[in-house]
């Protein structure tokens, strides 16, 4: 079986087709155990974020893997197959392992070095974990993910690179200023209470602001998340939903991360915010999933439109310390960013700045256009990123990926010669208690003390013949093209495959059960 892993990113698609392509927690379900139905799949996991849709999976099969994944992810995202395909990438055992580490390490992030992208493959590996999708294979490589990870992240100045996109998004916003000086004395609305949302108003805490208002379909999220906020001695409130638009009339920033399904914010509700004239409707942009040129798509009763996933997402926990940790990520951002080119510059003053983190987006497209009004989105955020800085630590974290590469594919190697080994070792035990029975009915008058030793002797003679050949065909099995040398063991000692497979299946079941302890 192989590592294959086969997906899409801000990298390789426009953001307006991996909007469309976005999986749901409940389609990220059906996804994982559709895959795991299919032929060429033995293990799978899903990796979804704001600009990442990755599915990994073990196959036997390198074209027919890349064709049944190919085939899920069209179905489960919604977009056709033939339109989706240009877009995909595709990597194959190591190459699969270096990608993931990268992406671990925020190399491969939209902004360079962020450390949120690890909370996501956390939360990927568990999802793998609970459902039983996740084998030996996949475990250790997300486990080893988060430590190489957060190796690059505690072993250099990778977060000196960039910072978490909530971050990147407040600079965009500031518009070269210091997001601490453009953010005293402001007051914010942050829509939502999942983890986006809650390193957005831990951020606007730490920023300086006056006050945080949070909105949120669960309001007991909302509460905890005020709650979290007060004890920090920034003034938060909790509010319904429903009152959303009246709130957006009396602050000056808002951000959104929520899993609705519609608009969260249309361009009629903000225009009447900062009371001007909605935009006239354009055509909507080419294959966006809602209509952005209507004033009135997702009306006030859309502010409410969460779907099942809300419910997920809000679920994730929050708490003081991963509130923290991002805090630390914030303290060790440095550098300016240049402006998103796709967001024109106000040309009078900005009476109401928005950020829409979501995917699908949660505020109408069309707001840039209403005067007073800027906003940044996962797509302009995309474009200022294009050009962003490039720190010399970044250098220094692909060695330690490559490094880390080399070891895990040498670990792998060397562990899928381990149950032939433990085979051998077995037969050999029994050779040995098979002769010794013998001389025992040649020589019935030994007594116990002669039968201990003959027996340890023997077995002292059997340990020496084995110890150097496993010894070396485990360090052999580590290099590259070692996988070979199980099935020559294999074949020179004659060794039953059954018993190989049930070595196999009991190590996995000792895995399997060591990682349900961890989740």
């Amino acid at each position: 079986m192989s590592l294959l892993v086969v997906g899409l990113s801000h990298r390789s698609a426009p953001v307006s087709v991996l909007e469309r392509a976005s999986l749901s927690a409940d389609t990220q379900v059906k996804l994982l155990q559709d895959t795991l139905a299919a032929e060429p799949a033995a293990e799978a996991a899903v990796l979804a974020t704001c600009n990442r849709i990755e599915l990994y999976a073990d196959v036997d099969k390198f074209h027919a893997g890349v064709a049944e994944l190919s085939t899920l992810l069209a179905q489960h995202s919604g977009v056709g197959l033939e339109e989706l395909t240009p877009y995909l990438y595709v990597h194959y055992e190591d190459r699969a392992v270096h990608h993931l580490f990268s992406v671990a390490c925020g190399l491969d992030s939209m902004v360079v070095g962020e450390g949120q992208i690890l909370g996501q493959i956390k939360d990927t590996l568990a999802l793998g974990q609970e459902l039983h999708t996740a084998g030996r294979l996949l475990n250790d490589l997300f486990q080893q993910a988060l430590r190489v990870g957060k190796r690059a992240h505690s072993e250099t100045g990778i977060d000196r690179a960039g910072q978490s996109l909530v971050t990147f998004g407040l600079e965009q916003l500031a518009a070269g200023e210091p997001v601490e000086s453009w953010a005293k004395g402001k007051r914010a609305l942050v829509i939502g209470a999942g983890s986006m949302s809650s390193l957005a108003a831990a951020t606007l805490a730490r920023a300086g602001v006056a006050e945080v208002i949070v909105a949120n379909r669960t309001p007991a999220r909302a509460e905890r998340l005020v709650e979290i906020l007060a004890e920090s001695g920034t003034a938060a409130r909790a509010v319904a939903m429903a009152d959303v638009s009246r709130e957006l009339t009396r602050v000056d920033v808002a951000v959104s991360c929520t899993g609705a399904t519609g608009l969260v914010l249309t361009a009629q509700a903000v225009a009447e915010a900062v009371g001007v004239a909605a935009p006239e409707a354009q055509a909507a942009p080419e294959g966006c999933p809602v209509d952005f040129a209507s004033p009135t798509a997702a009306s006030g009763a859309g502010l409410a439109a969460y779907s099942a996933v809300t419910e997920a997402a809000d679920a994730k926990a929050v708490d003081a310390d991963s509130l923290e940790l991002h805090g630390s990520w914030v303290d060790n951002a440095t550098g300016a960013r240049p402006a998103a080119p796709r967001i024109p510059a106000q040309t009078g003053p900005v009476r109401l700045a928005l950020l829409d983190l979501a995917m699908p987006r949660d505020i109408d497209a069309a707001v840039h256009r209403i005067p007073g009004v800027r906003l940044v989105d996962i797509e302009s955020l995309a474009e200022a990123s294009a050009d962003a800085p490039m720190a010399a630590d970044v250098d220094q974290v692909r060695s330690i990926v490559s490094d880390e590469v080399a070891a895990f594919g040498a670990a792998q190697r060397a562990a899928h010669i381990t149950p032939t080994v433990v085979a051998l070792r077995a037969m050999a035990a029994d050779v040995v208690a098979g002769e010794v029975a013998r001389l025992e009915g040649r020589l019935p008058d030994l007594d116990e003390r002669q039968r201990a030793e003959v027996t340890q002797t023997v077995r002292r003679v059997v340990d020496k013949l084995l110890h150097a050949p496993t010894v070396r065909i485990k360090q052999l099995a580590a290099e590259p093209g070692g996988a070979g040398y199980a099935d020559a063991l294999r074949t020179l000692f004659d060794l039953d495959p059954e018993t190989v497979a049930a070595v196999s299946r009991a190590d996995l079941n000792d895995a399997d059960a060591k990682n349900r302890g961890r989740s």
